[in-house]
């Protein structure tokens, strides 16, 4: 009954550990640019992990632009989270009302038509 639900699980650690890859070191600005990317590639390894089984059980459920719009939504959720509490930037009106626009595309891309 929860087998929908792990592609979506994965999809969420996935995303924290691409987020950290991606965003992480903008906190440490001095650091030698090569060892920031051999780090980030190493953080990288381990979103792969849980994204590739993901995608793969999650195309027994899902086509695969659901999967992607999935990932998206959940990337936007995580990303909020990380800039909020982690770099300590401001969440904006703005962005709330493009991550709708999102959700609005979302909503086509389920919908039973």
């Amino acid at each position: 009954m929860l087998k929908p639900f792990i592609p979506i699980i994965f999809l969420t650690i996935s995303n924290v550990f691409m987020t950290f890859a991606w965003y992480g070191h903008l906190k440490f600005k001095s650091g030698a640019l090569w060892i920031v990317i051999l780090v980030s590639w190493g953080i990288a390894f381990f979103e792969y992990c849980f994204q590739v089984p993901a995608n793969r059980i999650g195309h027994q459920f899902y086509s695969a632009a659901q999967l992607k719009t999935i990932q998206e939504v959940i990337t936007l959720i995580v990303f909020s989270i990380f800039s909020i509490y982690y770099l300590k930037e401001e969440f904006r009106w703005n962005y709330l009302i493009g991550f709708v626009f999102i959700i609005l595309a979302a909503f086509f891309i389920f919908k039973k038509w």
